[in-house]
């Protein structure tokens, strides 16, 4: 009689269990990194010397790098590429590297030198590295690297299709093309 009267027992799948007790450590976790990111949040007052002392001497450098001499273009194209991006640079040093399209580390653009465009770069001297680069350089920079803004989104130059969209009008119609105008700084540069 007593084993008529046997209740089942309560069965719970491992695998429940297992995923009960990863998301208990995975909330534990979290709690733990909030509670940290909490007192991190609050920076000391050395923190904000430290970075006006850096944006100062900053400003100083930049000053004393418009002194020296301009040096001379000699070639058509020039490539610009941002190698540092640091947070605690001088605004004005910000605003020059956004005016040349140098918004993140390691981004590149191609200019026509002038003496405004040296001129500010003699002002970011310390961000950015630049030359005067070969037919070949550009053509596996593009290749490899291109991308093309359409309808405010970044789309990489895979296909001719993009390019005589976009420049068909100035008789631009594959990448060979502006290959061609970017190392002869064409009309259409």
């Amino acid at each position: 009689m007593a084993e008529d009267d046997s209740k089942p027992l309560n069965y719970i799948s491992e695998v429940i269990l297992k995923k009960r007790k990863s998301t208990e450590a995975w909330a534990l976790r979290k709690k733990e990194q909030f509670q940290q990111k909490k007192f991190q949040s609050i920076r000391k007052p050395e923190d904000f010397i430290h970075e006006y002392r850096n944006k100062k001497v900053d400003l100083i450098r930049m000053k004393r790098r418009v002194k020296r001499k301009v040096p001379e273009a000699n070639s058509n194209t020039m490539i610009i590429i941002r190698i540092q991006g640091k947070k605690d640079m001088h605004p004005r040093t910000r605003k020059v590297l956004y005016s040349l399209g140098l918004r993140r580390r390691f981004s590149a653009v191609f200019v026509k030198p002038s003496e405004g465009i040296m001129a500010k770069l003699q002002r970011v001297e310390p961000y950015v590295t630049y030359g005067y680069p070969n037919l070949k350089s550009i053509k596996e920079l593009i290749y490899k690297k291109g991308h093309a803004r359409m309808e405010q989104r970044k789309v990489p130059l895979t296909d001719n299709n993009i390019i005589e969209q976009e420049l068909g009008k100035f008789g631009i119609v594959c990448i060979e093309d502006m290959v061609h105008q970017i190392y002869n700084a064409g009309p259409h540069f």
